[in-house]
């Protein structure tokens, strides 16, 4: 009988101007963790999504324990065995778990049944989770959990996993870690894709590297550094951030008491938020996902307007203008969510560039597009911030997820703000070009720029930042040196131990 679960022998898969995988080979073998490594573009989503059956192959085979398997469908896949837990989660926040669990399922059983199995399997891989709960109430965390419990009810012989610990807590990533471990000693293959390689390297027995859609190379994680990985990716080396020293300036932009109802049902009210940055400074917000980050984002940047408080810019009271407004007098943000809220999916990336720059830049005259200067500006952060793609006439949805996050926080950055707010800046990019990004952002703020980056990311707040605060429902703590603070406060912190917190950094 043969190690291997699954073989993948010369995969070709290409879309008009791009190769996305070009004649792929390796094996995963049974009980094993295996790393799918690779930049932005390199062709793992293309690859993953072959094995899945949401794609066909052009070229190439594959084989599940010896058999033949080409997949027209994910359901064929999971009718093999093949399960597979996406980086965008794909559930109804209206409905409750078990409601949930039941429509990822060919053939659920009965409900009460299905609650029963929710709760038996759950608690066998200590990812305890009530059926009944309404999914909307859900943290980030937990929904990830009935994700991976909806493919554990399957009895998967393969599990992928897309960035799975980007939403989740240093405490939740261990809990995830532990099931992983749990499931490979019974003999479950994982295909793991994350661009943490320190958890690469925890976890992964055997790495696959795809650079430009091919394969380049194969790694034991535990025996490479972090940077040996990341340098067998992009195929050559690169510098972590440096912050220059900058002498801080005056306040660039202030909160006071800024509080704002939850947006919908499932949304977080912001409650008495308060702080300071600086010109020439990098204030971090952390917190778990939901915790009132979106809500931030909207408050400062104007999307939203409240009564509840006050947000001043240079000193003047902005609270009711509203995003055009607030870009004039040059406060510029990038929300999250890159394909719909920072970028028209169906736009060329040109004609997204005019939607936030078109004033800044001067970009329309007598109410007319000069396209040409618009297309020169997209070119620009194009070529800046190394965006993969075939040009500017290009739609936003053609670009894989990290080369449009490096265009939608490039096109703010290279239109020199004086105070940027970013959430989640490199999410979903590799190390290099997070990297650049981070360093892009440390820039700015050399030239005297006020920066609030709200992450998830705690190693990158804890890289770039001058002070941390966290978000905890809503509530923000108050901003504490990162100098003084280690992942023990600032685990407190994120868990809304605020007094506790200072009496630490301060006793």
């Amino acid at each position: 009988m043969s190690d291997i679960l699954l073989g993948i022998q010369g995969l070709t898969k290409a879309y008009p101007g791009v190769v996305a995988n070009d004649d792929v080979s390796f094996d995963i073998q049974k009980g094993e963790i295996h790393a799918l490594l690779g930049e932005n573009g390199a062709g793992k989503s293309t690859l993953v999504k072959m094995i899945y059956g949401l794609v066909a192959p052009d070229k190439g085979a594959m084989t599940l324990d010896g058999q033949s398997f080409s997949p027209s469908k994910p359901s064929e896949a999971r009718q093999n065995g093949v399960a597979m837990v996406f980086q965008h989660f794909s559930l109804f926040d209206a409905l409750n778990v078990a409601e949930n669990v039941a429509l990822g399922m060919e053939n659920p059983p009965p409900m009460r049944d299905l609650a029963r199995r929710i709760r038996e399997v759950s608690e066998l891989y200590g990812l305890p989770l009530d059926p009944s709960r309404t999914v909307g109430t859900l943290s980030a965390g937990e929904r990830q959990r009935v994700e991976i419990i909806r493919c554990l009810l399957q009895n998967p012989r393969l599990l992928i996993m897309d960035e799975p610990t980007s939403v989740l807590t240093p405490q939740e990533v261990e809990i995830l870690f532990e099931t992983l471990m749990q499931l490979k000693s019974e003999g479950t293959s994982i295909l793991y894709i994350s661009h943490k390689l320190e958890e690469i390297r925890a976890i992964c027995d055997h790495a696959t590297i795809l650079r430009l859609g091919k394969k380049v190379g194969e790694s034991t994680p535990s025996e490479a550094s972090a940077k040996e990985l990341a340098e067998l990716m992009v195929g050559n080396s690169f510098a972590a951030p440096v912050a220059r020293d900058v002498e801080k300036g005056a306040v660039l932009l202030e909160a006071k008491s800024l509080s704002l109802p939850a947006p919908g049902a499932f949304g977080t009210p912001l409650r008495e938020v308060s702080f300071a940055v600086r010109a020439g400074e990098v204030l971090g917000i952390g917190g778990v996902a939901g915790n009132g980050q979106d809500e931030l984002l909207a408050a400062l940047s104007g999307e939203r307007t409240s009564d509840g408080g006050t947000v001043l810019l240079k000193g003047n009271d902005i609270s009711s203008d509203g995003p055009v407004a607030r870009r004039d007098m040059g406060l510029l943000s990038a929300p999250e969510e890159r394909l719909g809220h920072a970028a028209a999916p169906d736009m060329s990336l040109t004609e997204n560039g005019v939607l936030t720059a078109s004033r800044r830049e001067s970009l329309v005259k007598n109410g007319l597009i000069d396209w040409r200067k618009a297309q020169g500006f997209t070119e620009a952060v194009i070529e800046r911030f190394d965006v993969r793609t075939p040009g500017p006439d290009t739609a936003a949805r053609a670009l894989s997820g990290g080369n449009l996050q490096k265009y939608v926080v490039g096109r703010e950055i290279h239109q020199n703000p004086e105070v940027l707010i970013v959430n989640q800046p490199t999410w979903g990019v590799d190390a290099a070009a997070a990297a650049a990004i981070r360093q892009a952002l440390l820039d700015l703020a050399a030239k005297g720029a006020a920066i609030v980056v709200i992450s998830q990311d705690l190693d990158e707040l804890m890289e770039i930042s001058d002070r941390f605060a966290a978000l905890n429902e809503g509530r923000l703590s108050p901003a504490h040196p990162v100098a003084d603070l280690n992942m023990e406060k600032i685990g407190l912190m994120m868990g809304g131990a605020h007094d506790m917190e200072v009496a630490h950094v301060h006793g």
